[in-house]
């Protein structure tokens, strides 16, 4: 006979509980389309949606995403999201993970790029010319004008029987013949200033979804993907095992990586190595002191279990105005 000491049953006690603290949205990993933030006035196919709807609604195959005078933000393949502003509007061509596909057909879209991988086929659609997401990036696309410019990363359009690959710091006119000319990345619009804002907030927001996952490596079956917050009402990326950057410097880490990695690589790299060793919150600096971007304090110089995070890190340093 098959006997339960009472320590096995504590421990199935708080593994019960650790599967009902798991927000139930969260067991199926968002699809693109699901729309996940909005202001003003935004629809789907003519129907208004509102911050209700946020998490729920869903662009599917041939329907629009319109705004009037305001933004959303829809995602697409993990780590990816496109962002549109004022009196614009996309056409859901394409909602498949191996083959996503968007139409602009009005105003300015943005699309973010945090984690694209040679399986995926993000294409946005402009003008009869086919822009394919190649890297991390930051990728602008007005369809007024219409052109698609590249703050970071690297495209490839296709369109009036041409091909022209570009690079952070080109644009290209989709009016005529395609060429690849420089343009001047200081020069931001409100779209691109609401977006690196959304991307403080996400990378924000997954600092809080760590913990709701963290602890409990099985919730993180899914590996990288959405995952969805229900105190912050949005979803936020975790990559695979380790962090990421996004195009305006935003960390978003894996659960291992708060967790040490135990069980996850063996213990070697995660524990005891360079992620408890401290990891830059933004790229390129914030070393020492505060982040502006996250408000991290000395994440360097304790890592982030001793003196990052969780020692007068996230909580404790604030964020600069």
């Amino acid at each position: 006979m098959l006997r339960i000491s009472r320590s096995m049953y504590g421990a199935v006690g708080v593994l019960s509980l650790a599967a009902l603290s798991i927000p139930a949205r969260a067991a199926i990993p968002a699809a693109p389309g699901v729309v996940n933030y909005i202001e003003g006035a935004v629809s789907i196919d003519g129907q208004p949606i509102t911050s209700k709807d946020v998490g729920q609604a869903e662009v599917k195959q041939n329907q629009t995403l319109t705004t009037g005078q305001g933004k959303t933000e829809m995602l697409m393949t993990p780590g990816v999201l496109l962002r549109l502003g004022p009196n614009s509007g996309v056409r859901m061509v394409s909602p498949n993970l191996t083959d996503t596909r968007v139409e602009v057909l009005r105003g300015e879209a943005m699309v973010e790029a945090t984690d694209v991988h040679k399986e995926n086929n993000i294409r946005i659609l402009d003008h009869g010319a086919t822009t394919t997401v190649v890297k991390n990036g930051l990728y602008d696309f007005d369809a007024n004008t219409p052109r698609v410019s590249v703050y970071d990363g690297k495209v490839t359009v296709q369109g009036n029987d041409n091909t022209v690959d570009m690079g952070k710091g080109k644009q290209v006119l989709l009016d005529g013949r395609l060429k690849a000319v420089h343009f001047d990345r200081n020069q931001r619009d409100d779209l691109y200033a609401w977006s690196s804002l959304r991307s403080q907030y996400l990378a924000q927001t997954s600092v809080h979804t760590v913990g709701l996952y963290g602890g409990y490596p099985y919730a993180y079956g899914y590996g990288p993907n959405w995952y969805w917050d229900p105190y912050f009402a949005s979803y936020s990326f975790f990559p695979y095992g380790g962090f990421l950057y996004s195009p305006f410097g935003y960390g978003f880490y894996s659960p291992w990586v708060f967790y040490g990695g135990r069980g996850f690589y063996g213990g070697g790299y995660y524990r005891g190595g360079y992620y408890r060793g401290g990891v830059p919150p933004v790229r390129g600096g914030f070393r020492s002191g505060s982040s502006p971007a996250v408000g991290v304090h000395g994440f360097n110089g304790g890592g982030v279990r001793g003196g990052g995070f969780s020692g007068g890190g996230f909580h404790g340093g604030g964020a600069r105005r």
